[in-house]
């Protein structure tokens, strides 16, 4: 008699109803048509997990489809993790680059997605993440559970384990090195992820060698085609601080804060890489997640693209410009505090005075750029020596409570409660509706706000008030803030 040697993942399938492996995607038929489809638009946004291979793909995966029997659906890799399954070497779902799903409500899960990704977990502590979230650990683990069949330990180690292979995919740091900067407490941590991620050590990974060059390490920067460079380089070229940016073609130059100390960064759109000089290994992540934010690259172009192209007022700017991204801020205050100095004046205007900010409270760094001053040097400097800059009286008022703020501890980062930032910034003196929604925008990261105070937006619209802009923009949610790019980026005023 012929013995058949059981295939890897057989003791997954036999094993599926005692060990509970239930989808946590809400429709299944539907997750079945995208995988059998291989449909690009839902990578990032659904995993299926193959019982009989014991492997989880990304829906575009050109492998055999699985009979529908043989698949498990989950809304992010880390509960594929979580369940058993390792990534699928053909199609790397562990590889892809984040998605925008949990940025279209503020709700608890997509605050707790945001933190993790901003490396608070690795930080503070799963107990660290619940209290920013003013919750117990139990609940948030009840709720990302339920919300993404995954907790918040395991979006943590899904997270470093994306860092680390970008890391040693793309540059040549000894594995040590790699764990550290990916966020790993040791070595030994490290392997034991990788292996259950990739069911092979890290090691696997290096095909080739990139090495670091001396004054820094290049790494790329993924994300999903199509992307607009031309309008995100316009965008920054015509907003570069002399002294804080540089921006040349495809290349832009700036220095970004590190906990460290400052961090150079040179971003190439023609190659989509950066390179980095840390002062500290341990900056690396979070700067490559604060470029990310500012290039907007964990947006899902052909979702947005789609469901913009409905409109016969956007369709045609969506076909001229597939895969236009929202340029964000590598630092959220910073971001705030610009956005005050241009109220109401040309973006010439708001440069030169952010000119004359940066050199007066800037810190000198080693790359003969000076890095933005932070909140509590703007606002030791009094609203006197603002108006010494050229500033009108209120406006250096608007600015120095808006820097008191933020180093009061408003927060304007990724993981940041909207809508409780929203108010916040509402209350303070000098900043209106317009500079709310514009910091919702660029630096919360916001795809649905939209400034309908914007006399520019309301003209590309042809409505006279706030009103009729938000009436006539109704149709566009979630993405508002993605259509609002586009009006703007069509006219020579782009905001």
């Amino acid at each position: 008699m012929t013995t058949t040697a059981p295939r890897l993942g057989d003791h997954l399938a036999a094993d599926a109803p005692r060990r509970g492996l239930r989808d946590s995607f809400p429709d299944r038929e539907a997750a079945y048509r995208a995988v059998s489809s291989r449909d690009p638009r839902f990578d990032g946004r659904l995993f299926v997990c193959v019982l009989s291979t014991g492997v989880y793909c990304r829906p575009s995966c050109p492998s055999r489809t699985p009979r529908p029997e043989n698949c498990v659906f989950h809304r992010s890799a880390a509960a594929c993790v979580a369940a058993g399954f390792r990534a699928c070497r053909r199609c790397r779902p562990d590889a892809q680059p984040g998605t925008r799903d949990w940025d279209v409500d503020g709700h608890l899960a997509a605050r707790a997605v945001r933190l993790v990704e901003a490396g608070v977990v690795d930080d503070e502590g799963v107990a660290g993440l619940a209290r920013r979230l003013a919750v117990s650990p139990r609940h948030l683990h009840r709720v990302l559970v339920a919300q993404l069949g995954a907790a918040p330990a395991d979006l943590a180690r899904t997270r470093r384990a994306q860092a680390a292979r970008a890391l040693v995919e793309d540059t040549d740091l000894p594995m040590a090195d790699v764990a550290f900067a990916a966020g790993f407490r040791s070595v030994r941590q490290f392997n034991a992820v990788m292996r259950a991620h990739l069911g092979a050590p890290p090691s696997s990974l290096r095909r080739r060698t990139r090495r670091p060059t001396a004054d820094g390490l290049e790494v790329r920067l993924g994300h999903r085609a199509p992307f607009a460079a031309e309008p995100w380089l316009a965008h920054v070229a015509a907003r570069a601080v002399p002294g804080l940016e540089v921006a040349d073609g495809a290349m832009v130059r700036r220095v970004v804060p590190g906990r460290a100390g400052p961090v150079l960064v040179e971003v190439r759109t023609d190659a989509m890489t950066a390179r980095i000089v840390v002062a500290s290994l341990a900056d690396l992540t979070r700067t490559v997640g604060r470029l990310r934010r500012w290039l907007d690259l964990d947006a899902d172009p052909l979702r947005v693209d789609e469901a913009l192209a409905t409109d016969p007022l956007l369709a045609p700017l969506v076909a001229a410009r597939p895969g236009l991204r929202v340029p964000g801020t590598v630092d959220g205050g910073e971001l705030a505090m610009r956005a005050v100095l241009g109220q109401q004046v040309s973006v010439a205007a708001a440069r030169t005075m952010a000119a004359r900010l940066v050199a007066a409270l800037g810190s000198p760094t080693p790359w003969g750029l000076v890095a933005f001053p932070t909140p509590a040097a703007v606002r030791a400097a009094g609203p006197d020596a603002l108006r010494a800059l050229g500033l009108t009286e209120s406006r250096a008022r608007a600015l120095h409570a808006l820097a008191s703020a933020l180093d009061d501890g408003l927060d304007l980062g990724p993981g940041a409660d909207r809508e409780v930032a929203r108010a916040a910034l509402g209350d303070l003196p000098g900043v209106g509706p317009w500079t709310v929604e514009y910091v919702a925008l660029r630096a919360l990261g916001d795809p649905d706000a939209f400034p309908a105070h914007d006399l520019v937006l309301r003209r590309a619209l042809g409505v006279d008030s706030p009103r009729e802009a938000l009436a006539r923009a109704e149709r566009w949610r979630p993405w508002r803030g993605y259509a609002t790019q586009h009006l703007w980026t069509r006219t020579v005023e782009d905001r």
